[in-house]
Order: C-alpha cells, then structure tokens, then sequence
C-alpha cells in the first residue's frame, strides 16, 4: 500500500488543512507577537507584579516610620541620633569609621 493512498495523506493534501496548518505556523512562531514573544512578556509582567508588592510593602513600612516621627518625640530623638549623629545635652559622639586596607 502506498503513502499516497491512505486516509491521512488525503486529509494533509486537503487545502483547508494546509491553510490551517500554515495559519498556526504563522501565528506561533513568525509573527510579531510569536508564542516566545508572549512568554517572555508574561514573564516579565510577573517580575514587574513583584516589584510593585515589594514597593507597597516598603510605602507601608515607611508611612508607619512617618508617623511615629509625627507624633512620638522619642522617635524623633533617636532617628536624629541615629542618621545625624547628633547629641544629647552633656553626651559626646564619636564617629568610628573602617579604613579600608590597600594591597
């Protein structure tokens, strides 16, 4: 029996099928918006979901800094100590920094 005679090699040579066939080759692989195009694109949605979670999170943390500093006088003491390095009233600051060590 021969290949060209049987049932499949009927409904491949059937036009509809070929113009399928090539619309779906089209679609996956050739156009502009190719199924890799696609993927990479919900990949990068994905990373972008994470960065914004990440970002609200760091809002949040930082509205709730805010407001201790508004109303709590003791935070505000201790951020100025902190980032500023300022001083109480009969304290001395001393500022130690790491030289680093050249070959």
């Amino acid at each position: 029996m021969n290949f060209k005679d049987t049932k499949v090699w009927k409904i491949i040579k059937n036009k509809y099928v070929i113009t399928c066939i090539i619309f779906l080759l089209i679609i996956l692989f050739l156009d502009e918006n190719n199924l890799f195009v696609t993927r990479s694109l919900r990949h990068d949605v994905a990373e972008l979901n994470y960065t914004i979670d990440t970002l609200k999170q760091g809002i949040t943390a930082d509205s709730i800094k805010a407001e201790r500093l508004k109303n709590d006088i003791d935070s505000i003491e201790r951020y100025g100590r902190e980032t500023y390095f300022m001083k109480g009233d009969k304290e001395d600051v001393f500022v130690v920094t790491r030289v680093a060590e050249s070959d």
